[in-house]
């Protein structure tokens, strides 16, 4: 049976279980519109730009395990979904952006609305295909979803000329890919892993390092298992929240230029550190070249060329987290060796402990002032503990990270890598069109909510019951601290003396909106909120001095730490 390229489309989509696509429609794709109006398998949400849409595809992928979907027009289209690809390409997100372009003929020729999107994604894509042959289409379609979900995860753009979704050809989804030169490697060398067990066991001070490539594999519970069969304290890298239980008394939370101390220090005395799916980016290490002098490192990673990128590494494993950490599991389960190094580890432990009493994460109340830090406390209350949370980025970012405790994976979402402003609110729209059945609260500045403000009219329309919390300073608040702490307090370009009135914001867009001005106000404020029906809007007026600590200045080493 012959059908057009668009027909194609949208059935390919289908059998392939997408269950949902995140787009707006323009002149290139209206074929593909036509045909999703005649289909029943494949839903659409209408988002209001096509940045909002990518990272709507980004929050369904990180919060479901599943490819998220976009679809955009031609032109500007195409070129407004680049933020959100890089996004997803930074914190390996697996994507598939569907573009539009003009007919394969005017392709060269500056028609109305044609863009190099192949071209100009090339940097931020796992991989791109421009569609040349409507023949070709069911096969890219389904190479391009194992691309981008097979090994390291990223996005992957497919631009489809006009003539090639109105053209007719047989419907041909192959049952299997077969891609010469990608074969990634999922098995970790048992020699390899039998070298990092014998170097950890040999070891006093070990610290594991969780990064997102733990939650991407699934690997949550096998390194939940490793570190407690070993007692290893475990630190998690902002991608990595959630993946180890944050109340376990093994998680010392996150590390870097905003994290704990107690990990700051635990990975800067280390004699040995396990990094398992993390990239040792340079808001992890610090100064480089004082970064954990004491340890030997055992990087595991499915992407070979994240291992011995930034740092040295002592025994590389290339392989599917999964994969390599049941292996670590089996050489010490059941074996008096784990008995004897949790008893060989305990003063470590210890020293850790005493470590994160002596700085332990806290604030400076203020007469008169929210503070912060006190309203993630009280999401978290008030939520149980129990939300998906999406973050915008700054301070809000960070207080996310510091205070509220992730017991689960999958249950923070934030751009990490690329740090995008504006990508908290569509991402939660996406996290809860995924999980239909969760409290999904999107943790953000007055600066960055109306970077996607615009997509609270996607909430509504959809009926999405996200809730999001503003921490209101009236500044851009990370620009300003550093602004204050080494530019002599000179707040250049950083006040923001014309925030909106959310509450009458959101209810213009037909949402509800609340707001808090006094401490006492905020649990009842954020619990009358959270069991609101719909799409909500709380703004928290906070102490627009509060700062983010701990922090390491930038080019310092971890121990060098600003404290509160």
């Amino acid at each position: 049976m012959q059908m057009t390229g668009a027909e194609i489309f949208v059935k390919a989509l289908a059998d392939l279980g997408v269950d949902v696509v995140f787009g707006f429609p323009g002149g290139a794709v209206l074929n593909i519109y036509d045909a999703l109006f005649r289909n029943t398998r494949v839903r659409h949400v209408l988002c209001r730009h096509e940045q909002g849409a990518v990272h709507m595809a980004d929050g369904y992928a990180r919060a479901s395990g599943r490819t998220g979907v976009c679809l955009v027009t031609s032109g500007p289209g195409a070129t407004n979904t680049v933020t959100g690809l890089a996004t997803a390409y930074m914190d390996s997100i697996p994507l598939v952006v569907f573009s539009g372009q003009v007919p394969t003929l005017l392709i060269g020729n500056d028609a109305f609305q044609e863009a190099d999107i192949v071209g100009i994604s090339r940097p931020c894509t796992k991989h791109n295909y421009l569609v040349k042959d409507v023949r070709d289409l069911a096969r890219i379609i389904k190479e391009a979803f194992y691309i981008a979900s097979t090994g390291r995860p990223g996005p992957v753009l497919v631009d489809m000329p006009k003539d090639v979704l109105v053209s007719p050809a047989e419907y041909n989804l192959p049952r299997e890919v077969k891609l010469r030169g990608y074969h990634p490697n999922y098995e970790g060398h048992p020699r390899q892993v039998e070298s990092a067990m014998r170097m950890i066991l040999s070891k006093e001070r070990p610290v594991l390092y969780a990064g997102g490539g733990v939650i991407l594999s699934n690997a949550s519970a096998e390194l939940a298992e490793l570190a407690r069969l070993l007692a290893i304290p475990v630190t998690t890298t902002l991608m990595g929240m959630g993946v180890f239980p944050g109340s376990d008394p093994l998680s010392l939370g996150m590390l870097g230029m905003h994290g704990t101390y107690w990990a700051n220090m635990a990975i800067s005395h280390a004699d040995v550190i396990v990094a398992v799916g993390a990239r040792f980016d340079d808001r992890v290490t610090g100064k480089v070249d004082e970064f954990a002098p004491h340890a030997k490192i055992v990087h595991i990673d499915i992407d070979p060329t994240s291992i011995q990128k930034n740092v040295p590494v002592d025994i590389p494993i290339v392989g599917d987290l999964k994969d390599v950490l049941r292996k670590m599991i089996r050489h010490v389960k059941g074996k008096k060796e784990a008995a004897a190094y949790r008893e060989k580890t305990g003063a470590w432990r210890g020293r850790i402990a005493a470590w994160a009493k002596t700085h332990p994460l806290t604030y400076k109340p203020a007469k008169g002032k929210i503070k912060p830090q006190y309203v993630v406390e009280q999401i978290y209350k008030v939520a149980k503990g129990k939300a998906i949370v999406a973050t915008e980025v700054g301070q809000n970012q960070m207080w996310a990270a510091q205070f509220y405790t992730y017991d689960m994976p999958r249950t923070f979402l934030s751009s990490g890598g690329l740090g995008t402003m504006g990508y908290g609110l569509p991402a939660a729209i996406g996290a809860q069109v995924a999980m239909p059945g969760r409290l999904v609260v999107d943790i953000a500045g007055d600066g960055s909510i109306q970077m996607n403000i615009q997509e609270l009219a996607t909430a509504v329309q959809f009926k999405i019951p996200v809730k999001v919390v503003i921490l209101n300073n009236g500044y851009l608040g990370m620009v300003r601290q550093w602004q204050e702490l080494f530019f002599e307090g000179k707040y250049s370009h950083t006040r923001l003396p014309q925030i909106p009135d959310f509450v009458r914001l959101a209810e213009a867009y037909g949402a509800k909106g609340f707001r808090a001005t006094k401490t006492e106000e905020v649990h009842d404020v954020l619990k009358e909120g959270f069991a609101a029906d719909g799409p909500v809007l709380i703004d928290v007026v906070v102490d627009p001095a509060e700062m983010v600590y701990p922090m390491v200045p930038a080019g310092a080493p971890l121990t060098k730490m600003l404290l509160v």
